[in-house]
Formats: C-alpha cells, sequence, structure tokens
C-alpha cells in the first residue's frame, strides 16, 4: 500500500526590512488556509522565512539586528501560526533565524524547524554549509554576511513524521551533495529545504543567467542520488532592491520536477507524493548497501579544501 503525503512547497515573495512579523505571519497562515482547502499534509516554508534576509546588510555591532532573531519558538508572534496547525491538523516546515543565549553568551543559527499536524516541533535542523564572507566587503553592490551573522551547525538529522523520514536543510546546503549523502544513509525519504538565493553572484557575475538552472540542478540530483523526495522552497522577487530568483519546486526520487511555482511571489506549488516511489531508486541503482564503497571516500570527511596528490 502506497503511503501518500500532500506537500505544498509555499513559495513567499519578497519582505521588506520594515514589514513587521505579524503582516509576515498573516501570509504564512494564508498559505496554511489555501493549502488546507486544498488537503495538503505539511506546508514547507522558505528560509528565513519571517523576515527580510538581513545578512545583505553589515553592522559592526551584531546586536544591532537582534529584532531579526526569534529567541523562542513559538513566541509571540509566531504563535498563531502552531495554533492553526493544530486547528486545521497541518503541519509545516519554517525557516528562520535563531538566537540563544547558552553560558552568558549569544549564539546564533540560521534554522529550520518541522512541526506536525498537532502544531508541535518534532525537529530542529542548525544550516550547516554558511555561504558568503565573514567580514564587510564594501565593493560588493550587497553583503552576504551569513558567515558573520550565523554559527554553523553540525549534523544532518532526520525525524519520523507524516508516515515518512524526513529531513531538511536550507539554502547553500542544497549545493553540497554530502547534504543529501548522510540524509540518505539514514534512509531520507523527503527533504525539506528553504532557501534565499540572490540572482547577481558579485564575485562570479558571469555565473548570474545560470543561477535557476543551478538550482534545480543540484536538487534534482540529490533526489535521484539519494532516492528521496526535494521540496525547495524560494523567498523570491525583488527584496529591498535584490533580485531573488523563484523556482521553488517538488522534485520526485527520479529527479523529476512534479510541480513548481511559475511566479516570484507568494504561491503554492502543490504535489501528492508517494514515499514508497523511493524504494524503486532505493533498491535498485542506489542501493547503498550493495554498491557504495566507503573505503574508497575517506577524503570526503578528513580533507576540506582541493589538494591536487602530487603538488
Amino acid at each position: 500500500m502506497s503511503r501518500f503525503v500532500n506537500v505544498a512547497a509555499a513559495q513567499l515573495g519578497p519582505i521588506a526590512r520594515n514589514e513587521t512579523k505579524k503582516q509576515v505571519v498573516d501570509r504564512l497562515l494564508a498559505h496554511l488556509h489555501q493549502a488546507k482547502r486544498m488537503d495538503v499534509d505539511v506546508v514547507v516554508f522558505p528560509e528565513l522565512a519571517l523576515t527580510t534576509f538581513f545578512p545583505r546588510w553589515f553592522s559592526e555591532d551584531i546586536s544591532d539586528f537582534d529584532c531579526f532573531y526569534e529567541t523562542r519558538m513559538p513566541g509571540p508572534d509566531t504563535q498563531p501560526l502552531f495554533d492553526a496547525a493544530a486547528k486545521l491538523q497541518i503541519g509545516f516546515y519554517l525557516g528562520y533565524a535563531e538566537l540563544v543565549i547558552e553560558n552568558g553568551v549569544k549564539r546564533r543559527f540560521n534554522v529550520s524547524i518541522l512541526v506536525d499536524k498537532t502544531g508541535t516541533i518534532v525537529g530542529k535542523y542548525r544550516k550547516v554549509h554558511l555561504p558568503g564572507h565573514g567580514q564587510d566587503e564594501p565593493w560588493r553592490a550587497f553583503q552576504h554576511l551569513e558567515k558573520y551573522y550565523f554559527e554553523p551547525g553540525h549534523e544532518f538529522g532526520v525525524w519520523s513524521a507524516f508516515g515518512g523520514v524526513m529531513g531538511m536543510a536550507l539554502c547553500n546546503d542544497r549545493r553540497w551533495s554530502e547534504t543529501y549523502r548522510v540524509m540518505g544513509l539514514k534512509g531520507v525519504e523527503m527533504v525539506m529545504l528553504g532557501y534565499n538565493t540572490p540572482v547577481h553572484n558579485p564575485p562570479a557575475p558571469e555565473h548570474d543567467d545560470l543561477s535557476m538552472f543551478h538550482n534545480h540542478l543540484v536538487m534534482q540530483a540529490g533526489a535521484y542520488q539519494n532516492g528521496t523526495w526535494v521540496v525547495g522552497v524560494a523567498k523570491a522577487g525583488s527584496e529591498e532592491g535584490i533580485e531573488m530568483i523563484g523556482g521553488s519546486a517538488i522534485i520526485a526520487p527520479s529527479g523529476e520536477i512534479v510541480a513548481a511555482c511559475s511566479t516570484k511571489g507568494d504561491e503554492l506549488a502543490i504535489a501528492r507524493c508517494d514515499l514508497d516511489l523511493c524504494h524503486s531508486y532505493k533498491s535498485t541503482t542506489f542501493n547503498f548497501e550493495r554498491h557504495r564503497r566507503p573505503e574508497a571516500y575517506g577524503l570526503i570527511s578528513s580533507q576540506r579544501g582541493a589538494v591536487v596528490p602530487w603538488a
């Protein structure tokens, strides 16, 4: 008997810097209600879905931007999302900025959570692959300071939810094959990931025209090579003058895009995902137990940068 999960990729259009979290949450609630009317089980929101993408600006005092972080979840601004999830019996994935105090020290992470149909948090993930740079670079038209505003996470987890094995990732994680493979080795059947990706890449502007191609390429490859569904969801459009890609998509274990957003605004793309389809790939071409050769992969975990052996 097939295990079906109805999933909505809940793309957001731009969020202005002066837009309140209540205003943003109202947009998320509209997505939840629309998704419920379409018999959706789980809604996937973007990365940093509660605010504008604030790492595009530099502040010498990092605490100036504490207003963009959540110190608890749910909090006063986000409680309505959890209440709606429980009332509507619909789950969601949400990306946001987290600020915690440990041993008197403030720590900041780019995180996502998975919430079930009772409004209960069943999983939290801290972004591992932080892109960009850690210091102000005035030559750029805009900054990409995730390495300044966040610490990296250290693990790719999976969780039992919605009748299957669910995984989470965020934005730049999707570009690294290790992201999917670690979760694949844990039997993942659906990877949910939100992203905020500018069209323009200041260090490599020659890549700009390929931004959407690369976006789909890495998610489709990750899905196929690990026999898993991938749900990638954007915050898109012109945000504070910076053009962000859309292209939110639901990708099958075959690597095929089965549903996608066509605009750069608030939009739902919905698919009925058969989790048992994963088995067709996990048990044949990508039967890890039969075909993988971990004894040949040592460099992947022991070495960070590329080193020519004879250099």
